[in-house]
This record gives C-alpha cells, sequence and structure tokens, in this order.
C-alpha cells in the first residue's frame, strides 16, 4: 500500500521534469520576492547574527551564500542562518489554512540547495512549488489541533524544506520519500518557544530549513527514514495532531489545486492574528476623520487563537508588541502603520500609543471563532468621547488570496525593507532579477553577482 510520504514524493519528483503554468511559476516569484523582502533585514540583526557568530567555524567556506552579505558558508549552515534571518521581521509568507509560514523554511533549504547543486531558476522555482504543496497540505491536515502546542513552521516546514531540497539535488521518487521520513522525525517546536520574549521562535524556521537540506543530503546518499511516518499509529500525526487526521483528503487535488496560489504576503510587520483588527481600526478611522484625540474606547473582536497569542495590552519589548493586539491597534491609530519603525524604541515608549493601547477591549466574537482559521477575520468598534459609535468588520486581512497585496505592493514592500540595507539601485537590481527567476541561469550565479554582497561593504 503506498503511504502518504510515498504520494508526496512521486509528486515531488515528478516535478523535476514537469511543467509549471505560468499562474504557478508567477506564484513561486511572488513567493522568493517576499522571501527576500524578510531575510535581508532579518540578515543583518541578532538572532541571525548570532548564530553566524556562533557557528564561525561553518561561516567563510562552503557552497552557499548568507543573505544579505553574501558570505559563504556550508549548505546546512546557510539554510540555518538564512531560515533564521526570514522569520525574524515578522513579514513572512503565511498560509492560512495551515496555520503554517512556508517560504521561510522552504525557500531558505531551496536556495541553499540550489548553490549546492549548481541549479538554476527553474529548478529553484520547482523545489519551492514542490515545497509549499506537500508541506501546506500536511500542515492543513494536522491544524489547527497541532498548533496547540506546536508551532508549525517548525515542524510541518521540516517537509517543505525537505521537498525543495530533494527536487533541487535531484532525488528520485525513492529517494525524495526517505528524505521525508527522516525529516519527519526531526520535526519540532513548541508552542511555549515563542510565547516568550526569547530568539527561539525565528531559529524554529532556521532548523527546519537545516533539517530539510540534511534530510535530502542523507536519503540520497542512502540513508532510510520510515515511510509512514505521517500516518502510522505512533507517526506524526498521531503524535503531534490525533488519530483522526484526515490523510486521504491531505493528498486529495495534489497538482491539480496549487495551494502556492493561496499564499498571503504581509502588510504589517507582526503577527498574522493582530492583522485584520488592525486593518479594521484603520478603515474606521480613514473613512470617519477619526482622530486619536477623540476616541473613548476600541472594541476588537477576533477568534480566540488571536486572543490567546496576541492579548498582551502591555508590551514590554518588540518582540512583544508584534504578538499585541491592543499595541498593533493602537499603532496605526496613532502612526498610521504597522511596519518595522512601530516597533522601535520610540514608538514603544510613545504615550499616545501606550494611552491608546489602555483602551482597546479584545475579545472572542462568536463569528470570527466560527470562520477560523479559514478565515482571519476581525470586528472593530471606536466609541467616541461625546458617545458616537462607528464600526468595521474586515472578513479576511490585506495580503490574504482574497484580498492580495498586487505586484506592484509587493514590490514597494520589498523596497521599503530591503532598500535602507542594501541601497534603492541595488535592491532595484535584485528584484528585477527575482522576478525573471524562470529565465535565470545559476543560482549562485544569482546570489553572487546581484547587489547582496555589497552589504557586507
Amino acid at each position: 500500500m503506498t503511504t502518504v510520504i510515498e504520494t508526496y514524493a512521486r509528486f515531488a519528483a515528478g516535478l523535476r521534469t514537469a511543467p509549471l503554468s505560468d499562474e504557478v511559476r508567477h506564484h513561486a516569484e511572488r513567493a522568493i520576492v517576499d522571501w527576500f523582502a524578510a531575510c535581508v533585514p532579518g540578515g543583518v540583526m541578532a538572532p541571525a547574527t548570532l548564530v553566524a557568530e556562533a557557528l564561525a567555524d561553518q561561516v567563510g567556506a562552503g557552497n552557499a551564500s548568507l543573505v544579505p552579505g553574501g558570505q559563504r558558508a556550508t549548505a546546512q549552515t546557510a539554510a540555518l542562518i538564512n531560515g533564521t534571518a526570514s522569520h525574524t521581521v515578522e513579514f513572512d509568507d503565511i498560509f492560512r489554512e495551515g496555520l503554517y509560514h512556508p517560504g521561510t523554511p522552504t525557500i531558505s533549504a531551496a536556495l541553499a540547495a540550489a548553490e549546492l547543486a549548481g541549479a538554476d531558476g527553474p529548478r529553484l522555482l520547482a523545489g519551492v512549488v514542490a515545497g509549499y504543496e506537500v508541506s501546506n497540505r500536511i500542515a492543513k491536515a494536522v491544524n489547527p489541533r497541532h498548533y496547540d502546542y506546536w508551532h508549525t513552521t517548525a515542524t510541518v516546514g521540516c517537509f517543505g524544506a525537505a521537498a525543495a531540497a530533494s527536487v533541487i539535488l535531484d532525488l528520485d521518487a525513492a529517494q525524495t520519500a526517505h528524505a521525508l521520513g527522516t525529516a519527519a522525525t526531526m520535526a519540532a517546536g513548541l508552542q511555549q518557544a515563542f510565547r516568550a520574549d526569547a530568539m527561539s521562535k525565528p531559529l524554529h524556521s532556521g532548523r527546519a530549513a537545516e533539517a530539510g537540506v540534511l534530510a535530502a543530503r542523507l536519503a540520497k546518499a542512502g540513508v532510510t527514514g520510515a515511510l509512514d511516518a505521517l500516518e502510522g499509529p505512533r507517526g506524526f500525526g498521531a503524535a503531534m495532531s490525533g488519530p483522526d487526521v484526515d490523510w486521504a483528503a491531505a493528498i486529495e487535488s495534489l497538482g491539480v489545486d496549487w495551494t502556492i496560489t493561496r499564499v498571503t504576503f504581509k502588510n504589517h510587520a507582526a503577527c498574522g492574528h493582530v492583522h485584520a483588527a488592525v486593518d479594521a481600526a484603520a478603515q474606521i478611522a480613514s473613512a470617519n476623520g477619526l482622530t486619536i484625540d477623540r476616541i473613548a474606547s476600541i472594541e476588537a473582536g477576533s477568534y480566540a487563537k488571536s486572543l490567546e497569542i496576541c492579548g498582551n495590552a502591555e508590551p514590554v519589548t518588540a518582540f512583544e508588541a508584534k504578538f499585541s493586539l491592543p499595541y498593533c491597534v493602537a499603532a496605526i491609530l496613532v502612526r498610521g502603520s504597522v511596519r518595522r519603525a512601530a516597533f522601535d524604541p520610540d514608538a514603544l515608549a510613545d504615550p499616545a500609543i501606550r494611552a491608546l493601547a489602555a483602551k482597546v477591549v479584545h475579545t472572542v466574537d462568536p463569528g470570527c471563532e466560527a470562520a477560523f482559521p479559514g478565515a482571519r477575520s476581525a470586528r472593530v468598534a471606536i466609541v467616541t468621547a461625546d458617545g458616537a459609535r462607528f464600526e468595521h468588520f474586515a472578513p479576511t486581512r490585506k495580503g490574504d488570496p482574497d484580498n492580495p497585496l498586487t505586484d506592484a505592493e509587493l514590490d514597494a514592500k520589498f523596497h521599503e525593507l530591503t532598500d535602507p540595507v542594501l541601497g534603492a539601485a541595488a535592491a532595484g537590481d535584485l528584484l528585477a532579477r527575482l522576478r525573471d527567476l524562470r529565465r535565470a541561469g545559476p543560482v549562485g550565479d544569482l546570489l553572487r553577482d546581484s547587489a547582496l554582497p555589497h552589504a557586507a561593504e
């Protein structure tokens, strides 16, 4: 009997030669653009810089590149550090049906594997698509229950990374199945690790990327994995979600329904569970000309996970503020943006933001809860000092597949995040190259010849 892993492996291996539609390629290119937008600034910040320092013996030589400086590193080390960097500024993509950030582990692993193998742009795109399609389906199958204790990007990310690396390293279906089987038993990452002000959360993504590259390399050398590691009685699903995971649904329409076309690209530099409320508050203020001095109270109703994870009304650090719905709603109303500057020290100390955040009452809205996880919605009401009440329901977030960032908006996001690190001209050159990956030569040449090394000068 064919296992779930073997089904995924046959699909992934087939993408080495199967043509991708223009639509799927376009979405893969968008995902890679978005990954660089998050990774470039994250690469010059802790914890990525600290990981590079800790692994100094593995940096300076190797087959892969660190972003944005262009330093050489071993493939697994590059996947680890770039994967960590791309999950640091909280601007990485989301597959909302799976409570999962697919790009950070998948693309970090794909780039490292591409440099190791001398792969070109089309092969990189094929690997990225394989990683998204396999891991997005696993994430959807095991959630929302998995998310109670496990960080999906850390766990399911191992499968995305392994599938991507397997395609790029030219593993056949049998080898790819063993890579996925080995990745399954490497998968871990606790929710508790990112509910504290620690650096573990971005490390989750980096570790998943590293595990995927390692699993693929081991499988290519003949190391075997458990092929029933997903659906087995002591496997990933049973251990980390429960006995009722619908694995048949998880492989249904594989290669027909392309989940990469339904990825969310963030419009705010904060946890995705706050975005709908931020959008709704901004809409109310804009539509009604509200100024903060008129606001007496703010009611923000969303789903239970939003309150559970982002209910801290008095964040102290930038990390905590990114996971605070009251803070982020106040920031959009005071400063007009919840981009990176909203978490700078002056913003964190802004008495206007703090005073307004104290007026936010965050609750669970039954309708929003019923729509979760298929939709990330919020219902916000702002009450003024003179008793006027203004309400807005955001059924989704700006950036979600039903309200997507246009290519122009995604490019603007890319420049906003990368220009301060690379310079506008160099960032523009990199963006042009990424927008033409379907015709690009070796990925290693793209990374070495693009603007990236200028960041280290």
